[in-house]
């Protein structure tokens, strides 16, 4: 049986820098503040995409928890871009920025968010991973080009943000959006269940306000008890 679920009345301590994730915690209505946790984000080798991002998730939820007090919350999140056996993460230069956009145009690629909830009254841990498709639309070299020129892709996962409306790069989507962007809030809803706190909004429907997107999968994320 899930448990008594309460309004969120501790102290929610995000551990990301993140403007994406930032503006979409705020959905939820729960007051938070932003402690940026500095971590290693070096792939193990032989090292799952799903066990990357779920490591580094809790990795960044313990890199602050010595800024907390017992009555917090910490919220950690990793997102990466996966096609085929790879992981691609976060571009070093233009060119390397313009080899991904190039690589991922017109494919479908996946992408993985690992999320961490640490309660530091008992030093619970709960995480959860998210897996989305992202099928890409056939953008131009040129595209490309003036995209690269911007320097958005510099410090995204594979290059890209889904919501830029000026390169717009994906064809259609599925799956959920908010991961891609960095948060899948459903599934921080469904973490925040077990501890027996809920948000103070709808998050469905606020999410897909902000997004101009109608999610065809929160209803089965949300009725899930425990996350897996």
């Amino acid at each position: 049986m899930e448990p008594c679920v309460r309004i969120l009345t501790v102290k929610l301590i995000l551990a990301s820098n993140s403007p994406r994730r930032r503006r979409l915690i705020t959905l939820t209505g729960w007051d938070f503040i932003v402690s940026v946790a500095d971590v290693d984000e070096s792939q193990h080798e032989n090292e799952s995409p799903s066990d990357y991002v779920l490591r580094l998730a809790e990795k960044k939820a313990r890199a602050v928890k010595d800024r907390a007090t017992p009555e917090d919350v910490i919220l950690a999140a990793d997102t990466t871009v996966v096609d085929g056996l790879d992981i691609l993460g976060k571009p070093k230069d233009d060119a390397e920025a313009t080899a991904m956009l190039t690589r991922l145009r017109g494919r479908t690629h996946q992408v993985y968010t690992g999320i961490a909830l640490l309660r530091m009254s008992d030093g619970l841990l709960l995480t959860d991973v998210c897996i989305t498709d992202v099928p890409m639309r056939n953008y131009s070299d040129e595209e490309i080009r003036i995209y690269v020129a911007s320097g958005d892709p510099l410090d995204k996962a594979g290059a890209y943000a889904i919501q830029h409306a000026g390169f717009n790069p994906v064809a259609r989507m599925d799956g959920c959006y908010a991961s891609v962007m960095g948060l899948p809030l459903c599934h921080v809803t469904r973490l925040m269940r077990l501890m027996a706190f809920r948000p103070i909004t709808n998050v469905p429907v606020s999410c897909q306000n902000l997004l101009e997107y109608e999610c065809s999968i929160y209803g089965s994320i949300l009725n899930i008890i425990s996350p897996g």
